[in-house]
């Protein structure tokens, strides 16, 4: 009896919470509630390398929105994509955040380059950034909320060969497990060691000038015990080449895993440093709402201000006394990864299960940020018309190239901002599961959710120099003489302005939750329902501003008023206890078909820098309602996995900034209402040929705000739009990617060829609704081979025929954008780049 006596101390305690808990939570879950399943899920997470079966399949077991170890595809009530190392490569991911296309409904903007993406999911609005999407490792994430300012989960991740798989799960039990995200989770999967010894290095070259190195070794340490180790390194010119390194850097990971007979643990860790160009709006031409074309001189597939002439600068307004940065730093950033998973099966029903992450971050992000549109050196000195110009006396004015020369007057020029923010991030997570099957076909969990996380943050936002309008641009200096002085219009880097947003923050909170999950098998019926009670207590520091001179002299212009830390801080406190529900249901009408409905509420909390910045802390939170129904099917020859919603939101917040990004009056609250379809499927006609398509719709528009948002206008006017009823904003209201490929075998290999197409929709550049964005198609390619049992090479392309498409205009201008003659500042895809990779496997 003693033997035992531990299981049944746990298996009590588990009722123990249970019984407390019930009052105030209903619980959910997608999990198999016999207890066979869960130790059939139990034992795929022992240390192995992954099978290449075909994770389209309703068979497929996913473990995201999972309570208890896993459920089949074919019974899971929510949305969810699986994609196993093969089916992330053939995506052609140009970054983490790219890969995010292969779930319908999941819109990654990723034109700024490898990192800095944003992220929308349909039927959440939002403009910047990723507040809706959170990265998990291992089933844990990676910060302690989904985004900040200059910061998201996806820049802080990098796909190599140590991954095993991803499942992207959208809405459902996500609001109740881990973080609680309640739009979409990505949560990838570490490979780890086996009892054969096996690996790879892979060796790619690009025709951007790319070169990477990929490894990867999977090993038997003792009976029981397995290692592994891996990652990449690789240096690149980039498309848009900006005179220096677009991105080096590498990342290394490392698991150590423990195989027990009824259970597992696995340690990882990960080390990135990497440097990575963030890529700025370019001039385009604009004719009429939606045709865009190259603006004279500047190759919109290929073009960027980035140069060798601009990279060094000093920033006087960074706080502490001014910093030296380099745009070759980049949106990078150097990330120190540790975390764990333990799970074991205790017996008689109960078991256990437990992660933590541990993240220490380095983010700096130098990178130029749209201001007002160009204009000649003349209208730029004298004109009393031209936003941001300088407004100077008649011919009073020396312009000169940094380095010498004189700039001639028709020279097309454009004011930059040169931003420098610097971020260090610390967050450690822990996730406690205990599982009781309570009887035959149903299952109870309950689990206990921590978070802390730190923010230091230093910003120097602003600083707009004056350059050319033209591929990797020069700075210019402006002097001009009135009154038989001289002024100095710029220093000698050519900065005109260091006014701006130069703060530096403080940031600490804790994020605790408890849940409770049950799932109920009765027949063909999987049911769940599951409750969350999540509070977050924060607190943020901000330094206060005032307007100083920064080097005495009333005749440097460009920094006799520059707003900067002046020695004293307001603080803003945050407590807010929030709940979360789902309730799911799934019907098994055979083993190849089944139909799910499901309905859930949830809540975003707000984050040092949306919310907790200014103001007392007591801004609405976001409230979200969820319903959703789909419906699974599969066969020798079709498969389709198709859904529809309805989302609604409350308590959105726009906070207006001026085009230097500095926040301008008390921010703006609304809602909105989306309904959409997601469809995900498959067809193979014959053996080999396989036909998929990736889609969704969406139509959504924004409710509950009657009144204009008052705004200035692209010619500095003031000016004023009605938000009420117009189209979500940067979500294409139809997207499609469709893929044919095809397998040929032969005695020593295979080969298989495939293209992509996609189609993005109509889309609009914010909530006026008044730029808009238009649609674009573009192709990809991929052919891949195995030749004998070691080698294997793949050929791949994005953008092969060079279309021209937009994902966002000038983010700082409100309402349309384009200026005279048509002109806009956007940021287009980038184009044609194919790389070429060999492998050698073991």
């Amino acid at each position: 009896m003693k033997h035992h006596q531990p299981r049944v101390m746990h298996c009590v305690l588990s009722l123990a919470i249970a019984a407390a808990l019930a009052p105030t939570l209903a619980s959910a879950q997608d999990v198999p509630a016999t207890e066979k399943p869960a130790q059939e899920a139990t034992k795929a997470q022992k240390p192995a390398q992954e099978s290449q079966q075909d994770p389209v399949t309703l068979d497929t077991v996913v473990v995201s929105g999972s309570a208890a170890g896993g459920v089949k595809k074919l019974e899971a009530s929510y949305s969810i994509v699986r994609a196993n190392a093969e089916q992330i490569k053939m995506a052609n991911p140009k970054s983490m955040a790219d890969l995010l296309k292969i779930s319908p409904g999941v819109w990654p903007e990723t034109t700024g380059g490898q990192t800095g993406a944003n992220v929308g999911l349909a039927g959440f609005p939002s403009g910047s950034g990723a507040p809706y999407f959170s990265t998990l490792l291992m089933g844990s994430p990676l910060y302690g909320v989904s985004t900040l300012s200059f910061y998201g989960s996806t820049s802080i991740f990098r796909l190599d060969d140590t991954i095993k798989s991803v499942e992207i799960l959208q809405g459902g039990p996500g609001v109740v497990f881990a973080d609680g995200q309640m739009g979409a989770t990505a949560n990838f999967m570490l490979k780890t060691g086996t009892d054969t010894p096996s690996g790879s290095i892979g060796l790619t070259y690009g025709d951007e000038g790319l070169v990477r190195l990929d490894v990867f070794s999977g090993f038997k340490i003792a009976d029981g015990w397995y290692g592994s180790v891996g990652g990449f390194w690789r240096s690149s010119d980039g498309v848009r080449d900006p005179q220096f390194k677009a991105d080096k850097g590498g990342q290394f990971t490392a698991t150590l895993a423990r195989d027990f007979d009824k259970g597992n643990l696995t340690l990882y860790a990960r080390y990135l440093n990497d440097k990575n160009q963030f890529i700025t709006p370019i001039p385009l031409i604009q004719q009429g709402r939606d045709s865009f074309s190259a603006y004279p001189g500047f190759d919109p597939l290929t073009g960027t201000y980035y140069s060798k002439a601009i990279e060094h600068v000093w920033l006087p307004s960074y706080p502490g006394g001014g910093t030296h940065a380099d745009l070759a730093d980049g949106r990078g950033g150097k990330v120190f990864t540790f975390g764990g998973n333990f799970d074991y099966e205790l017996g008689n029903g109960c078991s256990i299960s437990d992660k933590f992450l541990g993240t220490d971050m380095n983010l700096p992000n130098s990178a130029l940020f749209s201001g007002n549109n160009p204009a000649t050196l003349q209208n730029m000195l004298y004109a009393t018309t031209t936003p941001g110009g300088f407004r100077l006396p008649a011919g009073s004015a020396t312009a000169t190239y940094v380095g010498g020369g004189a700039v001639p007057l028709g020279q097309s020029v454009i004011q930059q901002g040169w931003w420098y923010i610097n971020k260090q991030l610390k967050s450690f997570s822990n996730e406690f599961r205990l599982s009781k099957q309570l009887f035959e076909g149903n299952t109870l969990t309950a689990g206990l959710y921590f978070a802390h996380y730190t923010m230091d943050d230093k910003w120097s936002q602003g600083n707009q120099m004056l350059m050319t309008n033209e591929p990797n641009a020069r700075p210019i200096t402006v002097t001009y003489v009135n009154g038989g002085q001289t002024y100095y219009r710029t220093d000698n880097q050519g900065f005109a302005d260091f006014g701006g947003f130069h703060i530096a923050e403080h940031g600490s909170a804790t994020n605790e939750a408890v849940y409770l999950s049950d799932t109920w098998r009765i027949g063909k019926w999987l049911l769940d329902a599951s409750g969350r009670v999540e509070n977050e207590n924060a607190t943020n520091n901000i330094c206060n501003l005032s307007n100083r001179n920064l080097d005495g002299n009333p005749n440097t212009l460009y920094d006799n008023a520059v707003p900067v830390c002046n020695g004293t801080w307001h603080t803003v406190h945050y407590n807010k206890t929030h709940p979360a529900f789902t309730v799911g249901a799934n019907y098994t009408f055979t083993n190849h078909m089944s139909a799910y409905g499901r309905v859930n509420t949830g809540g975003h909390f707000p984050d040092f820098d949306s919310g907790l910045r200014s103001g007392d802390g007591k801004l609405p939170l976001q409230k979200i309602r969820n319903y959703e129904v789909g419906f699974k099917y599969q066969s020798s020859m079709l498969y389709a996995d198709i859904s529809a919603y309805r989302r609604v939101f409350s308590g959105l917040q726009y906070q207006p900034t001026t085009n230097l990004g500095v926040p301008t009056g008390s921010p703006q609250v609304y809602g909105s209402d989306s309904k959409g379809v997601n469809f995900i499927g498959a067809l193979t006609p014959v053996k080999n040929l396989r036909l998929q398509l990736v889609a969704n719709y969406m139509d959504g528009k924004y409710t509950n705000y009657d009144a204009c948002i008052k705004y200035t206008d692209v010619n500095g006017n003031a000016a004023c739009a009605p938000i009420d009823g117009v189209q979500l904003q940067r979500q294409p209201k139809f997207r499609a990617m469709f893929t044919p490929s095809y397998r040929f075998e032969f005695p020593w290999g295979d080969i298989m060829p495939y293209v992509v197409y996609s189609y993005v929709g109509n889309r609009t550049q914010d909530q006026s609704g008044l730029q808009q964005l238009g649609t674009y198609r573009s192709w990809d390619f991929g052919v891949t081979s195995n030749v004998g049992n070691h080698w294997s090479f793949a050929l791949r392309g994005t953008n092969v025929t060079n279309q021209l498409g937009l994902t966002e205009s000038n983010s700082r201008i409100f309402g349309a954008a384009a200026g005279a003659g048509g002109v806009l500042l956007a940021r287009p895809m980038e184009g044609r780049e194919i790389n070429l990779q060999a492998k050698y496997r073991w």
